[in-house]
């Protein structure tokens, strides 16, 4: 009985301390998982680069962009320098450097084994010009378009704080209606910081709105349009139209 008690008390001690060799053996194991993950975590960028045998050296820009050419991309490319390999480039920085150019709304950038780009671009639409320097987007976004690169013409032009963009381009939407029923070409609206609204003709002529609604004021030069006399040598060259009823007109020389 004895010895059964010992052989026992003997195999619980070896079991146990089994037992512990497993735990630290365990614990030794995780500590060395967890050194190696932060490790790579910290320099996998270095790591990847090291698989790399050539930089990435050509690109191909998809589709048939509007604005964006080939040296556009390629410029925006040439400010990193000499790019990475396949595996050491981060296209995101890549993709937000092509985005820098204003009249992108984004870019797709993708590798191509071994050493090449392809490249995708969506881009603004210019409806309107804004405040004559920059242009409008179809959703209201305001973006630059550098002149040369302008294939639209005869763009509505619009004016008026920024914040206040859309709200011009929906009236522009509205005025231009209403004087086509009139028989009349508009060509520029615009806003002022006090709320105050002025259009353009195609004639040049300007009607001044002021705040409030224009429906009515766009009535009432309807009617007296035709009936305004125009002294010799000169041309029409704006209609007040901010008073109750009538309107003040100005006239100017005519170019020779």
């Amino acid at each position: 009985m004895s010895k059964l008690w010992h052989k026992t008390e003997s195999s619980i001690r070896n079991n146990t301390d089994r037992a512990k060799s497993f735990v630290q053996l365990k614990s030794l194991l995780i500590l060395l998982y967890i050194s190696v993950a932060v490790y790579f975590y910290t320099n996998w960028q270095s790591c990847l680069e090291k698989l790399d045998s050539q930089p990435i050296s050509a690109f191909a820009l998809l589709g048939t962009p509007t604005f964006t050419t080939d040296d556009d991309v390629r410029d925006a490319l040439q400010k990193f320098g000499s790019l990475k390999g396949f595996f050491g480039q981060d296209i995101d920085v890549l993709g937000e450097q092509i985005q820098t150019m204003p009249w992108i709304r984004e870019a797709v950038v993708r590798k191509i084994w071994p050493n090449r780009l392809s490249i995708m671009v969506s881009e603004y639409t210019p409806v309107a010009t804004w405040n004559e320097t920059e242009f409008l987007s179809d959703d209201g976004v305001i973006f630059k378009l550098p002149a040369d690169k302008l294939k639209a013409e005869n763009l509505p032009q619009l004016f008026g704080p920024d914040y206040q963009s859309s709200l011009v381009m929906e009236a522009w939407h509205k005025i231009y209606h209403d004087l086509r029923l009139k028989g009349l070409k508009l060509k520029a609206v615009s806003i002022d910081d006090r709320g105050a609204w002025q259009i353009t003709l195609d004639n040049d002529v300007q009607l001044k709105l002021g705040r409030g609604e224009w429906k009515s004021k766009l009535d009432r030069f309807a009617t007296i349009y035709p009936q305004i006399e125009i002294p010799e040598h000169k041309k029409l060259s704006y209609v007040d139209l901010r008073y109750k009823v009538g309107a003040a007109v100005g006239f100017k020389d005519v170019d020779h």
